[in-house]
Formats: C-alpha cells, sequence, structure tokens
C-alpha cells in the first residue's frame, strides 16, 4: 500500500509542485490550503508524514504542528516543515516545537524528496515498538509518550526524540554529531550546542530513570539498562 502523505500549502503551485512530484515517486499525496481542512481531515485518514507551509490563511504552521504534538492521536505524525522564512530564529522555533525537518523556498523537487525519505526512515525505525528498560522507564513512539514507574513525564519533542533514539537502540554510544543528525539532518548547525542541555533537562525529569543514560567522557551518550 503506497504510503499517505498530507501537504498543507495555500499557494496552489507549491501545491501542485509537491503532490505531483510525491506521487511521481510512489506515494499517495493529498493537498489541503489551510490548516483548518487538514485539521477536519485526520479523523478519516492519518498521514504517514505532513509537508506544511509555516504562512497559511487561518492558522501558522508553527501552531498546527504544536497541535499535533499535544494530541497522542497525531503526536507521531512526522512533520517537514515548508516556507519561505530564513531566519534561524524560525528554523530553532519549528524543530524546537517538534518540526522533523525544515525546507526554506524555493526548493528543488529532488531535495524534497529526499528529505521526505530520510524523515520517513528515521521515523520509521522506532515506530511500532513499545520500549521498556530497567523495569522502570516505558517508551510509547507511537503515542508520543514516556511514562517511569507508570507515571506520565511530559517531555517536549526534542527530549522525546532524543530519549527514544537512546532508548531503541539502548548499549549503542551515540555522539553528539550522532544525535544532531538524527534528530535534523541538515539542519542540525543551528543548534550545534544543544544536545547536553537538552539531556540534562531529560534526566532531570525521568527522575529515577534519569540514570539510564550515561555520559562516555569526550564520546557522547548512551542508554543503559541498568541506572
Amino acid at each position: 500500500m503506497k504510503k499517505y502523505i498530507a501537504v498543507v500549502d495555500d499557494e496552489p503551485d507549491i501545491l501542485k509542485l509537491v503532490t505531483v512530484n510525491l506521487e511521481k515517486a510512489g506515494y499517495s499525496a493529498r493537498g489541503f490550503t489551510s490548516a483548518g481542512s487538514f485539521l477536519e481531515s485526520l479523523d478519516a485518514e492519518r498521514p504517514e508524514l505532513l509537508v506544511l507551509d509555516l504562512m497559511l490563511p487561518d492558522q501558522d504552521g508553527f501552531e498546527v504542528c504544536r497541535l499535533l504534538r499535544a494530541n497522542q492521536a497525531y503526536s507521531g505524525i512526522p512533520v517537514i516543515m515548508l516556507t519561505a522564512r530564513t531566519q534561524e530564529y524560525d528554523k530553532v522555533r519549528g524543530l524546537e516545537i517538534g518540526a522533523d525537518d525544515y525546507i526554506t523556498k524555493p526548493f528543488s523537487p529532488k531535495e524534497l524528496l529526499a528529505r521526505v525519505k530520510a524523515v520517513l526512515r528515521r521515523s520509521g525505525e522506532t515506530a511500532s515498538r513499545l520500549i521498556e528498560l530497567a523495569g522502570l522507564l516505558e517508551i510509547d513512539p507511537e503515542r508520543f509518550t514516556a511514562r517511569v514507574e507508570g507515571s506520565e513525564i511530559k517531555l517536549t519533542a526534542v527530549e522525546f526524540k532524543i530519549l527514544l533514539l537512546l532508548a531503541a537502540n539502548h548499549g549503542k554510544v551515540f555522539s553528539r554529531e550522532m544525535i544532531l543528525d538524527h534528530l535534523w539532518g541538515n539542519e542540525k548547525a543551528v543548534l550545534d550546542r544543544t544536545v547536553d542541555v537538552h539531556i540534562k533537562n531529560l534526566r532531570d525529569k525521568l527522575g529515577a530513570a534519569g540514570g539510564l543514560i550515561k555520559n562516555i567522557r569526550s564520546v557522547g551518550y548512551k542508554m543503559d539498562e541498568q541506572p
């Protein structure tokens, strides 16, 4: 079955360009010209990925992404933001809210398809497994939730993605560069010094399970099976 990708953009030419190229690449693509029409469609069909313009007539893309991440039913949908904005602040804001990638206009169809494939690959690696560690930590990738000793922990989108990466590959050491590449691909340079801050915040929120995240001196981080 073809993977369904939703595209939200109020520019008809861009909408047609993106959907046509996605369909040529073997995906099922459906276009929406407003945030509202896309959000209404979710009850009928959940996309495997969302290509989302930031500047929409009814709601901006930041708010749409925030709404998705706050809803357990849709929080696991990968989001690629598509926009004419080039300021670093907008990129950082989008990625911190939970976008998986960020493409600026103008763009080439080849670049778009490469980003789509990369995001689908990253999200699919751990999308369906419930992960449990040390009898303390439980992670549900599909619901975008983490529990410590049965209690749900409120994490930011970035914190959750780091936790999921380490937990799904527990025992494997990830350098800061590898973590950034997994999270943000080509946009990782704009957040080059934030991994340590996110790890510290993550450990604090995990409480009794925080000790599962180990710092490997001069290398990076790994998730251990014992705190």
